[in-house]
């Protein structure tokens, strides 16, 4: 079979490090800050990001050298395959397509939320049903639906339109993000980071409990830093030099570190800890710092402008990141063949992209009760498939040594091994529950999984693929 494969390559640096830097910011920042402020406190959430960023640092270099030595669509795919073979080749690639279409889902059911913080209670139009205790609106399914059409449109039409359009949004997130973290130096109270250092719930309690809301986060941070592994899916459509393609990918995560610990940072130096617990009510910490810090409710609604950008950026970029996956899987006949349909007119994997258009869809009709579980699941995936990049990574350092590498990891063997052993640290923590965090997956993340797996063995069955070939 003829892999070579039919995409244009027309992407540039900044198209690649917007892709990717717009993927991993998103919009977690302006959600979920507070709950990890008020879990594991500034130092402890701090804390926490550093470990999981170091770990994907790691990881980020094996996936770095990797990709400027194969550039070729698909990333994991490849490494796998060449390194491991077909059956680890699917798994891995499986995995981070679940990883990526996930996220975006939560990003379509997140969009709605966005939208009621701004407009209000007037945003709860037509009561459809409850689920637990979350009633599901026709309002916010339609918007849902609806932004989930144009993101899965604009990704039809193109990766030049879908990097323009990440370029324009990263731009705006930059600036609403460099704001808030500008006032809070100017106008923040370093008192509120002396006093909650460790949140409310450990400021008295044991180091255990200190440790299990450090893991709690940190067990959050794959999903959050994923976006850097895009590039790779994307590597046969940039026209970047290999060596710059390795540089960019591990400069994307060192500035989406930086963002999450200034963003902490910010938020953490405007509000003191009752603020932030009140705050909670509506679930947008970011936004109301934002405003206290300027005295002005508009500035708050100015952030959320930034946030929704965020949102759209990742969503764009996992949709963008999992048909491309999905395509590769298909051109090796791992999965059904209708997904490696190129679009006659844009030059577009157009099924695959529907494939993942479709989840985005239906996430909306669970409303905010999916938010949580498809972070959780979305970072499982990630880990799995990070840890089998990076045995891939060792492998090749051994079975293809004179493999030509533009962008080599020094000591190669440490950062291989140091991510193998990070990740799959991480991994334990997602299936082995540890009493003292709340880190492994609950029954209603694990029934996701299996059904993704069932979804994956059906594909993977009804392609009838026995053997795999390079060439």
């Amino acid at each position: 079979m003829d892999h070579k494969l039919p995409f244009h390559k027309v992407l540039k640096m900044k198209d690649i490090l917007a892709i990717a830097f717009g993927a991993m910011i998103g919009w977690s920042w302006v959600i979920n800050t507070g709950d990890w402020v008020l879990e594991a406190g500034y130092l402890g959430a701090s804390i926490a990001f550093l470990v999981g960023g170091i770990m994907i640092i790691f990881v980020g270099l094996t996936y770095a050298e990797l990709t400027a030595a194969i550039p070729e669509c698909g990333g994991e795919h490849i490494f796998c395959l060449r390194a491991l073979g077909g059956n680890a080749s699917f798994i891995c690639s499986w995995a981070i397509i679940f990883s990526y279409i996930a996220t975006a889902a939560f990003e379509a059911a997140a969009f709605p939320a966005v939208i009621k913080y701004i407009v209000g209670e007037r945003f709860d139009i037509g009561l459809l049903y409850h689920i637990g205790d979350t009633p599901i609106y026709a309002s916010y399914c339609i918007t849902g639906v609806v932004f989930s059409l144009l993101i899965t449109y604009v990704n039809i039409r193109g990766i030049e339109v879908a990097a323009k359009l990440q370029k324009v949004l990263t731009s705006i997130i930059l600036l609403t993000g460099a704001l808030l973290i500008l006032i809070a130096v100017l106008r923040g109270n370093p008192m509120n980071l002396a006093s909650n250092l460790f949140g409310a719930q450990n400021s008295v309690s044991s180091p255990k409990s200190v440790l299990g809301s450090i893991l709690t986060i940190t067990c959050m941070t794959p999903c959050l830093f994923a976006g850097f592994d895009i590039i790779p899916q994307t590597a046969g459509e940039i026209i970047v030099s290999f060596r710059k393609i390795g540089k960019v990918m591990v400069l994307s995560i060192c500035l989406a570190i930086a963002w999450y610990l200034l963003i902490i940072f910010g938020v953490s130096n405007i509000l003191p800890l009752s603020a932030i617990a009140d705050s909670m009510e509506n679930g947008l910490v970011t936004a109301d710092a934002m405003a206290l810090a300027f005295a002005s409710p508009v500035m708050g609604d100015v952030l959320i402008i930034g946030g929704m950008c965020g949102i759209i950026t990742s969503w764009n970029a996992f949709l963008l990141g999992g048909s491309r996956a999905l395509f590769s899987l298909a051109d090796y006949g791992m999965i059904p063949t209708v997904f490696g349909k190129i679009h006659s007119k844009y030059n577009t994997p157009w099924a695959a992209i529907c494939l993942c258009g479709a989840a985005c869809i239906i996430s909306p009709f669970f409303g905010r009760s999916v938010l949580i579980p498809l972070v959780n699941v979305a970072s499982f995936g990630c880990c799995i498939a990070y840890f089998m990049v990076s045995v891939s990574f060792l492998t090749l350092r051994k079975k293809e040594p004179h493999l030509h590498r533009p962008y080599r990891v020094r000591h190669g063997s440490f950062v291989g091994y140091t991510a193998c052993i990070l990740t799959a640290c991480m991994l334990l923590l997602y299936i082995v529950p540890v009493p003292f965090a709340q880190s492994a997956l609950i029954w209603q993340e694990w029934a996701i999984v299996f059904l993704w797996m069932i979804l994956g063995c059906f594909f993977y069955s009804a392609s009838k693929c026995t053997a795999f070939s390079l060439t």
